[in-house]
């Protein structure tokens, strides 16, 4: 039965929503203009309308959640995007997987961030929430889906499924609501993928702080005051869209098959940009904290970091990347509203900053080179210059498309070899990005000429370079460039780790956030280095076979085959593939697909066996046993040296009608590598082509070969119970044992004879990993032989890569100390904001 109350509650709170926010928008600018004597009024008529925009925003979501856990397929969107198969953490997936949820997603942190604010600010609450106001407005448009002719507006979640699709079986029953929906992309079937998303839309969402206290202070004239209240939230905007960049590589690279964490995809340009920019925009900020220069540069920086992610939003959502990116999102006709949300503010920013440019302060001063003013500008160029290499090609699908609306053809296409080309400026501004990090830490800490910094610099240098050599002895880095990269990186980490240690010798440790976030760069850089650069794929094909006409001669050379329980040599390693197991709920470990039966019911099989985990009996012979996404195949990969066991992997496939095989990597972590491995080809069970029939006579005690296994004939029971068959009186039933080597493992087939009423019956044994299934077509008593006949298919089978990932862990340890560099440094600057706003001194820079 189809359930329109949710769907028009949450239709109704989206409408509330979008007028309130209008409302709260008019009152604070009202807030902000009228005297003294009515502020009190518009404030709190601003804020009960804030509060009924955060309480529509949250019964949003609410109502989105409450669809997808309830499984409503009724609904479009839970449709398309959950399924009953889907545990909870990834019915929370499912909920931002769509455009409509993403948007939510931001409303709400738009409405949590805009809370905090009007309890930790008020002297500025008029012009920033007025900001925020507008903003909620037009993110709110984007899920309307209100229609006014041939004008749509925002694309609804609420929509249910027989207005979104014209399938006939709606003209015949209207109310049809289907059995399950089509379910979540695999890829995004990941625990990555519950907090990624949240925290990448943290980060865009704070990036609208510091732009609002920016534009207020324009609009207010108060041209320097802004800095003070934005700062920490600047640092913290960046600190959490770095996590969340960060987190987005760590799930490519646990779940994405390209061997890599980072492979300048169009739509992860978009983020990595605005963060460049912003963190541009910080350093320039607290340069004109200290010496009251780089203003402008500041107020430039935080305006371009704000509509560099709304470009980014733009990028991603309007479906101008579709073909140029592996995951960005289609076009839900959103692409108008969301050229009108950047270019509307775009034009408000550029406007107040031209109008009152003339009347922001600038030092007269020029900075010397021995300054730390100087420094700080070539940083803050150097990683504008970085974010400037990036957006051009990453915008070349927008150029084409803005030529072709005008009647124009534009060849020009993307970087053929994305990761080549970005790298290949990349690498470099980051070695001269980690240099400057290194020298001007020094500059900022202490007044320097020639001679002072020379002497500051000695020590540093000869620890970096003995310590380089060390490395480049050691992990063998004999190109060139990557020695440059190795001296910078090690030359950043030492230079930084003196400061750092200079500073906690002192105490004062709520200074030390600039010199670790400074280290955790120099850790990345020679952690990018090595796992990308000395990347080494140890699956080589040695035997000549070419696994798919389809691949080229490069990845036929790159994958190695593992016939199930063959021992195969991949370098240093001899593999063994075991078979494919399931992941079951409650079970600590996976089991093995041959214990199992599948039923009819969603996630769900039969024990054919007790289950059994360290002498613990978790499921008993004959229990449903509730599975974790059974589609998801997990095939264990046993590693062995010198014939001593060592440790097992379990990279996971998962066959998808629309998008082909789904592959997921697993890893072995040591200290200085990663043995990373993913299945690239799979046996098919499905519709297995079987061979001609063989036939076998074969007495009791012999032995002869199934294809290339050495088969024993055990022998012949009559037994009186047959699962699933029920046996009458006079029936006759004989088992056969037979017990088939397959290298190291014995395997048992039983398949049985029965007699009835002078008419015969046969029940097969089927081993699917061997490809084997055997009747027993007679019994010839005179002989004391049984006739086998075998018929066979293909032995199962995966088809794997594996790449040693050297020293990656020191870019995921660089990755966390340079968070941890974010984290003391947003603590210092909101330390210092709230003791000047303690003492009253809020407008003073």
């Amino acid at each position: 039965m189809i359930n329109t109350f949710i769907g028009n509650l949450g239709h109704f709170a989206v409408i509330l929503a979008f007028v309130s926010a209008l409302v709260t928008a008019y009152g604070y600018y009202q807030y902000t203009v009228v005297d003294e004597f009515q502020k009190h009024v518009w404030r709190r008529f601003s804020r009960v309308a804030f509060y009924v925009h955060a309480a529509s925003g949250l019964t949003i979501a609410l109502a989105l959640f409450e669809i997808i856990y309830n499984h409503r397929f009724e609904y479009f969107y839970a449709y398309s995007h959950s399924s009953k198969a889907l545990p909870v953490h990834y019915m929370i997936s499912s909920f931002w997987e769509g455009q409509e949820g993403s948007f939510i997603l931001w409303i709400v942190w738009n409405v949590v961030l805009g809370l905090i604010l009007i309890k930790t600010n008020k002297i500025w609450e008029g012009p920033v929430m007025l900001v925020f106001a507008l903003v909620q407005a037009f993110l709110v448009s984007m899920i309307l889906g209100v229609v006014i002719g041939d004008l749509k507006i925002g694309s609804s979640p609420f929509i249910l499924i027989r207005d979104a699709m014209s399938a006939p079986i709606f003209q015949i029953n209207p109310d049809f609501v289907p059995e399950d929906g089509t379910g979540l992309n695999p890829l995004l079937q990941n625990i990555w993928m519950v907090i990624h998303p949240p925290t990448l839309f943290l980060g865009y969402a704070t990036t609208l702080i510091p732009f609002a206290y920016l534009i207020g202070g324009l609009a207010t004239r108060k041209y320097t005051e802004w800095v003070r209240p934005a700062l920490p939230w600047a640092i913290f905007s960046a600190m959490i869209l770095g996590m969340g960049i960060i987190m987005g590589a760590y799930w490519a690279y646990v779940t994405l098959n390209f061997g890599g964490y980072w492979n300048w995809d169009p739509v992860e340009n978009a983020v990595y940009v605005p963060w460049l920019i912003l963190v541009a925009g910080i350093h320039t900020m607290i340069t004109f904290k200290k010496s009251s220069t780089a203003l402008k540069s500041s107020i430039v920086l935080i305006i371009a970091s704000f509509i560099l992610v709304l470009y980014a939003t733009f990028l991603v959502r309007s479906g101008v990347l579709g073909d140029a990116s592996v995951h960005s999102f289609t076009d839900l006709g959103l692409s108008g509203q969301l050229l009108i949300y950047m270019l509307f503010f775009l034009a408000v920013a550029v406007f107040l900053a031209i109008r009152h440019w003339k009347h922001i302060p600038t030092s007269e001063k020029e900075a010397s080179v021995y300054s730390r003013e100087f420094w700080i500008f070539i940083g803050a160029t150097t990683l504008a210059l970085m974010a400037f290499q990036v957006i051009l090609p990453t915008s070349i699908p927008v150029w084409n498309a803005i030529v072709e609306s005008f009647g124009g053809i534009s060849n020009m296409a993307p970087p053929a070899d994305q990761v080549g080309f970005y790298t290949k400026f990349q690498l470099w501004f980051a070695v001269v990005l980690a240099l400057l990090t290194a020298v001007g830490q020094f500059f900022w800490w202490n007044k320097m000429d020639a001679k002072a910094l020379r002497e500051a610099l000695v020590t540093p240098y000869v620890v970096a370079v003995i310590l380089s050599a060390v490395i480049i002895v050691i992990g063998k880095v004999y190109d060139l460039s990557y020695i440059v990269v190795t001296l910078a990186g090690t030359f950043t980490i030492v230079a930084n780790s003196t400061i750092l240690f200079r500073l906690i010798k002192k105490s004062t440790f709520k200074l030390v956030g600039g010199s670790l976030a400074h280290i955790g760069l120099g850790m990345i850089l020679i952690g990018v280095m090595f796992s990308s650069g000395y990347s080494e794929v140890i699956s080589y094909n040695m035997s000549g076979l070419t696994y798919s006409n389809s691949w080229e001669d490069e990845l036929n050379k790159e994958h190695v085959l593992l016939w199930i329980n063959k021992p195969t040599q991949i370098k240093d390693y001899t593999a063994i593939y075991r078979g494919r197991q399931k992941k079951v709920k409650g079970m600590p470990s996976l089991v093995n697909v041959n214990k199992l039966k599948s039923t009819d019911n969603v996630n769900e099989a039969i024990a054919l066996e007790d289950i059994v985990y360290r002498n613990k009996i978790y499921f008993e012979k004959g229990d449903r046993v509730p599975l974790i996404l059974e589609e998801n195949d997990y095939f264990q990969i046993d590693y062995y040296k010198e014939d001593q066991y060592q440790f097992t992997l379990n990279p996971m496939s998962q066959f998808n009608p629309q998008m082909g095989l789904i592959s997921s990597p697993d890893s072995r972590r040591f200290l200085n590598r990663d043995l990373y491995t993913f299945v690239s080809a799979i046996n098919d069970f499905e519709d297995p082509e079987w061979r001609e029939d063989e036939l076998f006579d074969v007495s009791p005690g012999e032995t002869f070969y199934i294809a290339d296994f050495v088969t024993e004939f055990q022998g012949g029971d009559v037994i009186t119970e047959i699962d699933g068959v029920s046996l009458r009186e006079g029936d006759v039933a004989v088992k056969a044992r037979l017990m088939v080597m397959d290298y190291d493992v014995e395997k048992y087939l039983e398949p049985i004879f029965i007699i009835r009423d002078n008419q015969v019956g046969r029940i097969p044994a089927v081993d699917i990993e061997l490809g084997v299934k055997v009747e027993v077509e007679n019994i010839l008593p005179e002989t004391n032989q049984f006739t086998f006949k075998v018929n066979r298919y293909q032995k199962d089978y995966v088809v794997l890569k594996a790449i040693v990932k050297p020293q990656i862990n020191i870019l995921w340890a660089g990755t966390i100390i340079m968070l941890i560099g974010f984290c003391v440094a947003i603590y210092r600057r909101y330390d210092e904001f709230k003791k000047m706003r303690d003492k009253g001194l809020e407008f003073n820079a």
